[in-house]
């Protein structure tokens, strides 16, 4: 007999030799790993992939954990050859007496051959081929290794592969904080995940996890005081992501796309990459809070739109100006409010509430879980009725006017505080970048990615206002014009044959001085300045200069409204723009990917951007290509492809560069060193306020960040459709836009509220009232610990002292005067006070524009 049955096992396993998988592959096992997203600092942005794994080495796991899953799974594991003899004994027996092929006497081993080689079905093929595997898998690997291989490649519900995961996934937790009920739920998950796991079920995740903590105590893992206060604890688990410790969802879907493009989906989603971003987590996190803030302001200064619903009738029926009386009807319990607002989900940080109670200077709420708070007046006086985006109602002076019992609403925290709040209607984008070599430092595309996957800051198209203007006259000082050039702000009045009516552009606010240095004038905004600026330069010669800083020219109107702001750019595309003011005059390109890790930590790819040089020649401007810096991991990494890809594959890797290549210096350093300056007045303006001659730039509340190294510039479109803000420091450029996602609707204008006083900001929306003090909030972080510096004025420029009401050389040392830069050869020859007037006029085509002009002068 038992000659008999080694020649049946003998024969058996010839038989099926040939269908056996090649377990030789373990000892290289490559386990399916989630692409992690990190900042440049090394915090968490995001994961992407089908299946949910943490891997870990076997000593980095608690031997309480580990113990529990020998206890409940395989008793004998380290003493058995593969198979157990008594468990397959205790299932055969089973088999015979009943039919039934559920009981189980599979060992770690054999689990592990089932998991990577075989499939699920209760078949006697299967589990010979199982048992053959398991005495292969057993000479291949050492105890330790299978048992490692098993702990994170075991199914354990939600997605989630291996004790790292499930750990993550059900209670939030890294493996050595679980507590010893939690190891015995994720130990008990492997018999049948999806009916056991306590998100799905929490009865049958307790029945099964009081069977392992008593397997656990059997086997002397625990004792009883530890049993008994185990069995006794809650099983309260829900399903928790990735642990996200920095906030940049729009990044995360950059990174993405980009990813998935470079290297593939299958290969993305589960190689296990770990892509380093060049994002700033405490700039992200501001850049973050200073949108939202900003929205919220907006949203607050035109009036409350409401509650969400109204769970049950409240009518007030007794004056407002003493307690109310309210008449409700079948109000709901407790309990029902509790259970409404636990299907509620929040968006950011809102939560829903209910009122429950309403006095003349506060409002009695429950959130979510039966908290019960107060909302004080000062988090409700601000909810004035909105009318229109033009107009909004009377400032509240009771409760009353605002709520009623059984109202669903949405409140927020400020400064510890809950306050009333609603989800803002119009959408803001913020991007920095460094202006030394394009790297994103912040991003945020919308005021909420679950709200809205479209990212702003890269795809909206928007018309950019004023914000167009540092270029219009970049154009100009290309062009012969100076800083100190006068031009004529008077109003514009050109008769169109072909439209058959007159254009009239005008200022905001519609204030004119007539002639004006160029300095002032863009420090002010002045529209028909920037106008007279483009017909003296021409559209053609000024689209040919836009376009070197990385606009499109189907971007750009070929007419004269592209003066006033009507080209249409995406935030990513106007900072990048305003970065080569900050730069000495190159175009960077932004990228947001710095290097990428294998799974082992090993760098695949390293990114070598163009970087702006000062220190070095235009003529040796170069264009590198990026580079392979281990192409025998990456080939790994792509044994599936073709060869015909190996041109994809070559822009996902990078080769080692003794030197970064060079941005292309697209305009001169005197002529972004004058830009920038003259930027830096539209910051603090100039004249002399004592003497009456003082002046403000439509930038002035940047002041109150205390630096003389910033430059700036406001934008607002016709109807204030579109408002923007964009300053930068030698380090930092930023750019914050605002406006309706429906292009065709105006942010409108707030009326005084008299609740508010100084807290409010009144007047029709525009890049310094709505976009400004976003880019005010975030810098105030950006540049907490960033020393000022200043730009020394580059190699061939001149300063000389000019008057500065005709622009000419002056020999006054008074408020009359000031220190001009000038390009060689472009500074004045005359002094003011003689005959001879060096002034700019404008190059019209219509003649009596002209003669208007010289009669002003």
């Amino acid at each position: 007999m038992i000659l008999f049955g080694i020649m049946t096992i003998a024969g058996i396993y010839f038989y099926l030799k040939d269908d056996l998988p090649d377990v030789t592959t373990l000892s290289d096992v490559r386990l399916q790993t989630p692409m992690q997203v990190f900042t440049a600092d090394g915090e968490l942005i995001s994961q992407f992939g089908e299946k949910r794994r943490i891997p870990l080495k076997l000593e980095e796991m608690p031997p309480l954990l580990v113990q529990a899953f020998l206890a409940v799974e395989d008793t004998r594991f380290y003493e058995h050859p593969g198979i157990d003899i008594i468990g397959i004994f205790r299932a055969v027996t089973v088999v015979a007496s009943s039919g039934d092929f559920s009981q189980g006497a599979s060992t770690i081993t054999q689990q592990l051959a089932r998991n990577f080689f075989l499939s699920r079905e209760k078949k006697i093929a299967r589990k010979v081929k199982e048992i053959f595997l398991a005495f292969h898998i057993e000479q291949l690997l050492s105890k330790d290794q299978i048992l490692e291989l098993y702990l994170n490649k075991i199914e354990l519900g939600q997605r989630s592969f291996g004790v790292g995961a499930a750990a993550q996934v059900y209670f939030g937790k890294t493996v050595h904080e679980l507590t010893v009920d939690e190891i015995a739920i994720i130990a008990g998950l492997p018999k049948a995940p999806s009916a056991l796991n306590p998100v799905r079920s929490a009865s049958n995740a307790r029945a099964r996890r009081n069977v392992v903590l008593g397997r656990m105590l059997d086997t002397g893992v625990i004792d009883k005081a530890t049993y008994q206060q185990a069995i006794a604890a809650p099983v309260t688990s829900r399903l928790h992501g990735a642990q996200i410790t920095a906030s940049a969802p729009y990044i995360a879907e950059m990174v993405r796309q980009e990813m998935v493009a470079r290297f593939g989906e299958e290969t993305a989603y589960s190689a296990g990459l770990q892509v380093f971003t060049t994002i700033q987590s405490k700039q992200q996190a501001a850049a973050k809070i200073a949108l939202q803030q900003n929205l919220y302001n907006y949203d607050e200064r035109h009036g409350y739109r409401g509650p969400v619903a109204q769970l049950w009738p409240a009518e007030l029926t007794e004056a407002a100006d003493a307690e109310a009386v309210y008449q409700e009807t079948d109000p709901l319990s407790p309990a029902d409010i509790q259970a409404y607002l636990d299907q509620q989900s929040g968006i950011e940080d809102l939560h829903s509430a209910v009122v429950t109670a309403v006095s003349a200077q506060s409002a009695d709420i429950m959130l979510a879980g039966g908290q019960q708070v107060t909302l004080e007046w000062d988090g409700l006086k601000w909810a004035r009725s909105f009318i229109s985006d033009e107009r909004q109602g009377v400032a509240p002076k009771t409760a009353y006017s605002i709520l009623a019992p059984g109202m669903h609403i949405l409140v927020r925290k400020s400064d510890e505080k809950w306050r009333l709040s609603q989800v803002p209607l119009p959408s803001s984008a913020i991007v920095a970048i460094d202006p030394h070599n394009g790297a994103i430092r912040s991003l945020i595309g919308g005021y909420s990615f679950s709200q809205s996957q479209f990212n702003r800051a890269t795809q909206a198209k928007r018309q950019v206002g004023s914000n167009i203007k540092p270029f219009i006259y970049s154009a100009a000082l290309e062009h012969g014009y100076t800083l100190a050039s006068i031009m004529n702000d008077a109003p514009i009045h050109q008769w169109d044959d072909n439209a058959g009516i007159a254009w009239r552009p005008k200022n905001s606010p519609a204030v004119y001085d007539g002639p004006i240095r160029i300095r002032e004038a863009l420090a002010k905004s002045k529209n028909v300045v920037s106008v007279r600026l483009l017909r003296g330069v021409g559209v053609d010669n000024t689209i040919r200069h836009l376009q070197k800083f990385g606009f499109a020219a189907s971007d750009l109107p070929r007419n004269e409204t592209l003066s006033l702001g009507s080209a249409s750019l995406t935030p990513l595309e106007l900072v990048t723009g305003y970065a080569t003011f900050a730069n000495g005059g190159y175009l960077v390109t932004p990228y947001v990917i710095d290097k990428i890790l294998d799974e082992d930590g090993v760098e695949l790819y390293q990114h070598q951007p163009a970087v702006a040089c000062r220190d070095c020649l235009a003529e040796t401007e170069t264009k590198a290509e990026t580079a392979i810096d281990n192409e025998a991991l990456l080939n790994d990494l792509f044994n599936t492809l073709e060869t015909d890809a190996a041109a994809d594959r070559n822009n996902a890797i990078v080769t080692e560069s003794t030197a970064a290549p060079i941005a292309e210096h697209v305009i001169s350093e005197q002529n972004s060193f004058l830009i920038a300056d003259a930027l830096k007045s539209s910051v603090w303006g100039g004249g002399d306020w004592q003497r009456g001659t003082g002046w403000n730039g439509t930038a002035w509340r940047v002041q109150s960040l205390k630096r003389r190294d910033i430059s700036a510039k406001t934008g607002t479109t016709n109807d204030s459709k579109d408002t923007w803000f964009s300053g930068f420091t030698p380090d930092l450029a930023v750019t914050v836009w605002v406006g309706f996602d429906d292009s065709n609707r105006s942010l409108g204008r707030a009326q005084w509220h008299a609740n508010m006083g100084q807290q409010q900001s009144a007047g029709a929306e525009s890049g310094a009232r709505t976009a400004l003090p976003a880019w005010l909030s975030y810098m105030q972080t950006a540049l907490q610990d960033v020393a000022e510096q200043q730009t020394p004025p580059p190699v061939g420029l001149a300063s000389v002292r000019i008057d500065l009401k005709s622009g000419l050389l002056s020999r006054s040392n008074d408020h009359t005067s000031d220190f001009e830069y000038f390009k060689p050869g472009t500074e004045p020859t005359q002094y003011a006070g003689t005959d001879v007037q060096q002034i700019s006029f404008d190059k019209s085509r219509d003649k009596k524009t002209d003669e208007e002009e010289i009669e002003l002068f």
